[in-house]
């Protein structure tokens, strides 16, 4: 070999073994989509609605990556970007996506990320993210992309501007925390900004979590809106149980409305067969009447009923189908409506849907 081939083949191994040595990258996606069949009793358009549709239930496209800094510290980030297989639509960093440091201090981070608040139950809803998920009840609606003026009723976020850390676990506990920074300037004069904390508990087939989430100025200066869960989960063999207890609480122009809500799930796997069942259950808002914000109404008889049965049947480790049919009935003058994929209900409505879905992860 001659000396400029080899110095060549010396050049490109040392070029090889440095890029493998700073940075680890692993690209990865969801695609999930469904075929709906859906009505409602009423909607803001009319009297009836019935509707076939394809239905993109947050499918996303990502990478993710580490780099060793020593002493036990790495580099991390994400870039997570939306997709829509039914459309062809996408945004390259419109979800989870952050830069930050990770080590026996825990993980520090800043980005656009769902806040403690909103991650800390997420897994316990087995229809989350589909047209049938809690949050039409639990949250008070999406925010699936949101900083602190775009969206000021929703508890379900994906906060912009936002920095977070989450502890190491200790005997199975674990704290998070973000902070929405307050950069935008209503015409209100208000400096909003958001403060969530979850403290949560895993330890075998126990899951455990208290959150609260503090919205400070959304509604204008010297108002704070703020929300509270409690929620604990078990395992039972192959069946999981879980069980949700939400307060809401807004301070609004037109004074204060809060409302209590609840929710319990089952899931039960035998094999590649899986059944789900979750039942949302919304009080009335309390507060002047009319007064409202998000879905949430103020006065009797502003409450509702969301009942989701569902079925998946595993094809691979990473594809499943899945299937299921929901029913959303609001009491007389509930403002309801399916928080993904949603039908623009009517105070009063009721709504149906039947899903015959895939979803596929890689």
């Amino acid at each position: 070999m001659s000396k400029y081939l080899r110095r060549s083949a010396l050049a490109l191994a040392a070029c090889a073994a440095g890029a493998q040595a700073q940075t680890s990258v692993q690209l990865y996606g969801r695609l999930n989509v469904a075929a709906e069949y859906v009505k409602a009793s009423a909607t803001a358009d009319g009297p009836r609605l019935s509707q076939q549709r394809v239905s993109n239930n947050r499918s996303v496209i990502g990478f993710r990556g580490s780099e060793d800094l020593g002493g036990g510290v790495s580099a991390i980030f994400q870039v997570e970007g939306t997709l829509s297989p039914d459309t062809g639509a996408g945004e390259l960093a419109r979800r989870d996506t952050r830069v930050g440091l990770d080590g026996g201090f825990g993980t520090l981070f800043a980005g656009h990320w769902a806040t403690a608040y909103n991650s800390a139950t997420a897994s316990l809803d087995p229809f989350y993210p589909t047209t049938a998920g809690y949050m039409s009840i639990i949250g008070n609606g999406a925010g699936a992309a949101v900083d602190n003026v775009s969206n000021l009723s929703s508890f379900d976020r994906r906060q912009a501007n936002s920095v977070h850390y989450w502890s190491r676990p200790w005997k199975g506990l674990a704290l998070r925390l973000t902070h929405g920074l307050a950069e935008e300037r209503p015409a209100s004069g208000a400096k909003p900004s958001l403060t969530s904390v979850a403290a949560v508990f895993e330890q075998g087939p126990w899951y455990a979590t208290l959150a609260h989430e503090r919205h400070h100025a959304y509604q204008g200066p010297g108002r704070s809106d703020s929300g509270t869960k409690l929620a604990v989960a078990r395992r039972f063999g192959d069946t999981r149980v879980a069980l949700l207890a939400e307060r809401l609480e807004y301070e609004l122009a037109g004074g204060d409305l809060d409302r209590n809500a609840f929710y319990v799930s089952v899931s039960h796997q035998m094999g590649a067969h899986g059944l789900r069942l979750g039942v949302a259950r919304a009080g009335d808002g309390k507060g002047a009447r009319g007064n409202r914000i998000g879905f949430i109404r103020g006065g009797p008889d502003t409450g509702a009923t969301h009942v989701t049965l569902g079925y998946d049947y595993t094809l691979s480790k990473r594809s499943a189908l899945y299937a299921y049919v929901t029913h959303l009935d609001n009491e007389a003058n509930g403002g309801y409506d399916f928080a993904i994929n949603s039908l623009g209900a009517a105070p009063g409505a009721t709504l149906k849907g039947a899903a015959l879905g895939l979803r596929h992860s890689f």
